[in-house]
C-alpha cells in the first residue's frame, strides 16, 4: 500500500498534498487510495477521514481550500438542520447514516467546526455566536499559533446508534 500511495501522491500538489502528508504522518497510510482521494477508517476520534486531491474554495472565515473531510457518528435533530447549514456550509449532516462531517484544510479546524456544531445542537450557542467564536478561534490559531480546547479534540462524548433509517411506508 505504501508504494501505491506514494505513486498516487506524485500526481498531487499544493495544499492537498501537504494535508495528505500531515494526515499520513499522524495516522499512517490510508486504508484506501485512489488518484482522487485517500481514505482512513476509525483513525483517532474519526469514523472516517478523507483527503481529496481537488479542493473546494471556502471563504469562511477567510479564504482557504477545503480538502480534508472528517466524519463522526452524531445525531442532529431535524429541526436544527437549517441552523447547521446557516452556521457553516462545510459542516454537514447525514440523517440516514447518523453522521456529521466537517471539511476544511486542517484537522484542528474540523475539531473546531464539530465542537461548535455540538454547541449549537446542545443550545450552548446560537448560529451567530458559533460563527463569531469560530472566526476568532481560527484567527488566533492561524495567525498567532494559539490553540484552544476547541481545536485540540472533540469536547463531547462519542455517540452511538445515531442512524435514522426512516419510517417504512410500504412493504
Amino acid at each position: 500500500m505504501e508504494n501505491n500511495v506514494e505513486q498516487i501522491l506524485s500526481y498531487w500538489g499544493g495544499k492537498p498534498l501537504e494535508g495528505a502528508r500531515t494526515i499520513i504522518q499522524k495516522y499512517g497510510y490510508p486504508h484506501e487510495a485512489t488518484m482522487s482521494r485517500l481514505i482512513w477508517y476509525n483513525n483517532g476520534p474519526w469514523k472516517r477521514t478523507i483527503v481529496y486531491r481537488e479542493s473546494v474554495p471556502h471563504y469562511f472565515p477567510t479564504p482557504h481550500p477545503d480538502f480534508l473531510e472528517q466524519t463522526i457518528d452524531y445525531k442532529v435533530p431535524v429541526n436544527l438542520f437549517d441552523d447547521v447549514a446557516a452556521y457553516d456550509g462545510s459542516v454537514y449532516v447525514d440523517r440516514t447514516k447518523g453522521e456529521a462531517s466537517a471539511m476544511c484544510h486542517k484537522e484542528e479546524m474540523n475539531f473546531l467546526s464539530l465542537n461548535l456544531l455540538n454547541d449549537i445542537v446542545t443550545g450552548q450557542r446560537d448560529v451567530q455566536g458559533a460563527k463569531n467564536f469560530y472566526a476568532h478561534t481560527a484567527y488566533m490559531f492561524s495567525k498567532h499559533n494559539i490553540s484552544s480546547p476547541y481545536t485540540e479534540g472533540l469536547l463531547f462524548p462519542k455517540q452511538f446508534n445515531t442512524a435514522d433509517p426512516g419510517i417504512m411506508y410500504f412493504e
